[in-house]
């Protein structure tokens, strides 16, 4: 399967497929096995790069849908 990115509505983006995830010293994130992730995008997580619901506490507003 291919890699999919959907973006959620004011919440994280979930990425299906396998993928390699990287940190910003190049080190690998262990996702194995684990088919879907949600990668935080309010920056407000405790659990980056990861969601942890928290975009709902803080009432993230994203400020634009994806455009084409």
């Amino acid at each position: 399967m291919a890699v999919k990115i959907t973006t959620r509505p004011n919440g994280p983006y979930l990425v299906e497929g396998e993928c390699e995830l990287v940190d910003p010293t190049g080190a690998q994130i262990n996702t194995a096995g684990q088919t879907r992730i949600a990668l935080c995008r309010c920056g407000q997580s405790s659990n980056k790069p990861m969601c942890d619901g928290t975009h709902n506490k803080v009432g993230f507003q994203a400020s634009e849908a994806a455009k084409k």
